[in-house]
């Protein structure tokens, strides 16, 4: 009977101090962040009963709470002139300890060459991870992880990584090429018939996937695109997360995701939240369906979800010294946490810089999402610098591809930007011709070169900051498959077994070699375009299928004239004389020839031509 009793003693105390922390986020801190608070996020069996302790000169217990879940636990510290060191935090039942661990505080780094933002001096380079490059073949499979690599399926997993990028900064330097931007690279370990190889379904936020590489790779990254003088963007999702994330494997509470059940799938439709006449059951949709059902919906009207997704972006930007943050489906989530969610990073971090995707319809329905938009009826400020321009590239395509009339063809161009006066500041708008999410630029201009062209100089010259998708440099067009795969190609040469390779001029065919220089050559012109950069824009009305455009400060200006016509076209100097009234010539900035802008001047068929005006 004693032995029957020590063995139950025995298996109590086992027991008793078998409580494991399954995850601690965020993982560590530092010193002298430009943030006062932390929330620690504590999961394990049964957490939520016990009790904090610890003693740290600077660090104090401001809160702590419990979820319905009793497996989550909640501190809320405040910091003050703390130093670097590890915290020794007990948790206890009653006066027994029964969890033990370290939580580190280290020394926040003085490097100023980080968090630097962008803005209309910068081009972006979007570029897929999985879809660039393979710079390490051993992560290409990982054990245990739900997905591996298989190039033959268009919409799987093909084995990009984050060395591969790291391995060709060089190629996207000499490009032109100012910041880029990498789809997401949180871990996404969701099943092989979803194709996570995007990065949108993330099931753990504080994790890069091992697919893609480490934490730590990440960060040397961003450090090596420092080093050449390229800033890095990285792409974040407050909507949704993918159905395998940890949190729906043990819900920390009933509040934490939207009901599919009650509210279903999303109707997609961005405009509603800005609609003054929207009825309650078209926001609720928007807000609470799911994008899709393997995306679980966040509602973050839960305070402590949204503190930790705020605190989850700055861990990332103080960790990794990222210069930006693109936020995907940014028109979804409620509102006021969104702006609530940039006024807390750009407090922490003002020179840093953040765009909004706002897939949307029209101009009015944009530049609602621009922070300090006046004349709002609403009273609504997003605080939100930067909104991705999808007018700009809705009205090129229909420009270049439809026939030239009073509201169409080129028209469509200067409607788009005459409305301009509805942002607070158009300049800060992310302009593009394509992304992931779209069809190929060269596809959608029906393989035409000289189209191609024409769009890519337009891109180059308006305001605005100028976003590049991969590819496009190569005239790259949509893959014969079916799904998003046809337009998340692979780079030709990221990848051993590759019998050629466009990062060489070798190894590019002539037409991808033709693209690659006109693209080159702009996009590094663009580099010392202050006019472009930072001057006023003035345009002309469209007429007899051309459009011409200014961008001028006052000691610079460049002269663009897009002529769609199969033939030269003639154009009148006294038009245009006020601006020209200072200057005698233009020298095209592709070939150097020169055009004398004191008289009537022609332009050929069939391209955007850009002029540095000279005195």
């Amino acid at each position: 009977m004693k032995k029957l009793f020590f063995l139950i003693f025995l298996l109590y105390c086992l027991y008793g101090n078998s409580q494991k922390l399954q995850h601690i986020d965020p993982p560590f801190w530092w010193t002298d962040m430009p943030v006062s608070t932390l929330q620690l996020m504590l999961h394990g069996v049964n957490i939520g009963k016990l009790t904090p302790e610890f003693i740290y000169p600077g660090v104090t217990i401001k809160e702590v709470k419990s979820l319905e879940n009793p497996n989550y636990l909640i501190i809320n510290m405040s910091l003050t002139d703390v130093e670097s060191g590890d915290i020794q935090i007990r948790l206890k039942e009653g006066n027994k300890t029964r969890v033990t661990f370290n939580y580190t505080i280290k020394q926040r780094t003085s490097d100023t060459k980080r968090n630097l933002g962008f803005d209309s001096s910068d081009v972006i380079y979007l570029l897929m991870p999985d879809r660039f490059a393979n710079g390490n073949s051993e992560n290409d499979t990982v054990d245990g992880m739900l997905e591996a690599a298989d190039r033959s399926k268009p919409n799987g997993r093909h084995g990009g990584d984050i060395k591969g990028v790291a391995d060709r900064l060089d190629y996207i330097k000499d490009l032109g090429m100012t910041a880029v931007w990498l789809t997401p690279t949180f871990e996404n370990d969701m099943k092989p018939e979803y194709g996570a190889y995007h990065g949108y379904a993330a099931t753990d936020l504080y994790k890069i996937d091992r697919r893609f590489g480490s934490n730590e790779e990440f960060k040397s990254f961003v450090q090596k695109a420092h080093d050449k003088d390229i800033k890095v963007i990285m792409d974040m999702i407050h909507n949704h997360v993918g159905d395998q994330h940890w949190w729906l494997k043990d819900l920390p509470s009933k509040d934490w995701f939207h009901d599919f059940e009650k509210y279903g799938t999303t109707n997609f439709r961005g405009e509603v939240q800005s609609d003054p006449h929207a009825s309650q059951y078209d926001l609720d949709k928007l807000q609470k369906g799911w994008f899709v059902p393997e995306l679980a919906d966040l509602d973050q009207r839960n305070p402590i979800l949204a503190s930790y997704l705020i605190q989850n972006s700055i861990w990332w930007i103080e960790y990794s010294g990222v210069d930006g943050i693109r936020m995907d489906t940014y028109v979804y989530p409620y509102k006021d946490y969104l702006s609530n969610w940039v006024e807390s990073v750009m407090n922490a971090y003002p020179s840093f810089n953040i765009v909004g995707e706002a897939w949307v319809e029209r101009v009015a329905h944009e530049s609602y999402w621009q922070q300090d938009k006046s004349g709002e009826d609403d009273g609504y400020n997003s605080k939100l610098p930067s909104v991705t321009d999808f007018q700009i590239m809705f009205a090129l395509d229909r420009a270049l591809i439809d026939d030239f009339g009073w509201k169409n063809g080129l028209s469509e161009l200067y409607y788009a930007v005459s409305q301009d006066r509805l942002y607070s500041d158009p300049n800060q708008n992310v302009v593009f011709i394509d992304n992931h999410d779209i069809e190929r630029f060269y596809t959608k201009m029906g393989e035409d070169p000289d189209l191609f062209k024409m769009g890519y100089a337009y891109l180059m010259t308006i305001r605005g900051i100028p976003q590049v998708y991969y590819g496009t440099e190569l005239m790259l067009a949509n893959s014969p498959v079916q799904g998003d795969g046809r337009k998340r190609a692979d780079m030709i040469g990221g990848w051993e077994e590759d019998s050629r390779s466009v990062f060489t001029a070798e190894g590019r065919t002539t037409q991808e070699q033709e693209a690659y220089e006109y693209v080159k050559k702009l996009t590094n012109w663009r580099k010392n375009a202050t006019a472009i950069h930072h001057g006023k824009l003035t345009h002309f009305i469209p007429e007899d299928n051309s459009y011409v455009y200014f961008r001028h400060t006052n000691d610079q200006a460049v002269m663009v004239i897009m002529n769609r016509n199969d033939q030269p076209k003639s154009f009148e100097r006294k038009r245009f004389a006020k601006i020209l009234a200072d200057y005698s010539t233009g020298v095209n900035v592709l070939d150097g020839t020169s055009i004398d802008v004191s008289k009537d001047f022609k332009v050929g068929p069939k391209q955007t031509a850009i002029f540095d005006l000279k005195k």
